[in-house]
């Protein structure tokens, strides 16, 4: 999708939705072996808030690929362990705001990186398989919507990325 830059009334419910399906797919796409539960838990009485939906878009692909890249590398490294990767994007009003969570199952961020995670260019793919400029970018855009994103590491149990948005 191309962005107009244009903020839109848009129901995150359904962008949310679309981009799970998106990221799952792809990622199938490329590795026919991979397979991951996952779960989109909306809540029906969200309101449509004002986004540009390209742009809110793009930051939920970046943290649901991140998600399914961080189970898909647990999954790869403990075979036959009965580990189950799961990635959880879920949605609620609170107050003034829409909580979006992007949770997964994977090795989750050693503190050391977790401080570092949404400079530029800062990645911990392998070479050729990130750039850096995902979670930099996105959080760019969540503080261009007058947001937040933050980010919770569970240890060896995962990670849990946050987006707050203010509903207007």
């Amino acid at each position: 999708r191309t962005s107009t830059g244009t903020k839109e009334l848009t129901d995150i419910n359904i962008l949310a939705d679309e981009y799970l399906r998106l990221a799952y797919h792809g990622l199938r796409a490329k590795d026919k072996s991979f397979n991951a539960d996952f779960n989109l838990e909306i809540d029906e009485n969200l309101p449509k808030i004002k986004v540009i939906p390209q742009d809110i878009g793009r930051v939920l692909l970046n943290l649901i690929n991140n998600a399914f890249y961080a189970v898909s590398s647990k999954a790869s490294a403990t075979k036959d362990s009965g580990y189950k990767p799961r990635v959880t994007v879920s949605l609620k009003k609170l107050n003034k705001e829409i909580e979006v969570n992007v949770e997964d199952n994977g090795y989750g961020i050693p503190q050391d990186i977790k401080d570092k995670i949404f400079q530029p260019f800062f990645t911990t793919k392998p070479t050729g398989e990130g750039t850096g400029l995902g979670l930099s970018l996105s959080y760019d855009i969540i503080m261009a919507h007058n947001g937040i994103l933050n980010v919770e590491s569970m240890g060896e149990d995962g990670t849990k990325f946050t987006i707050k948005l203010p509903v207007d």
